[in-house]
Order: structure tokens, then sequence, then C-alpha cells
């Protein structure tokens, strides 16, 4: 899927409702809140945060098992 708010690319999975994971399959230097981040910490965007949202509420993204 692609971030709505800069445009960088990753790989999503939910296995629930609060479970994502996100695969980055680009480098974080487009996003502008991971940009200044060191690559050995957790980082999360809020804006792909609310891009993953988004997707899930209008069925571009589902939840792949659990609880639904």
């Amino acid at each position: 899927m692609t971030c709505t708010a800069c445009g960088t690319r990753v790989l999503v999975e939910k296995r629930s409702l609060p479970h994502t994971t996100v695969q980055w399959t680009s480098p974080t230097t487009r996003c502008p809140e991971l940009a200044g981040c060191a690559p050995a910490g957790v980082a999360v965007c809020t804006r792909l945060r609310a891009s993953i949202e988004e997707a899930l509420r209008e069925g571009r993204l589902r939840v792949t098992g659990g609880d639904e």
C-alpha cells in the first residue's frame, strides 16, 4: 500500500484489529515524520497509520485472521 501523505510504499498485514505488521519497501527518507529517525529505533508514522486505518475502513485492506 502507499501512504496517502508522502507516497512511501509499504507492505501491510493485519492479523487482528490491534495487530499491524509493516514492512518498508523503500527508504524512510521520503516520510517527513521518519526522515530524521535513527535506523535502529522503532519508528511510527502517524500519517501512515492513518492511511492504513483508512484502507481498512474502505475495504482495501482486510484483517486476515484472529480477533476481527
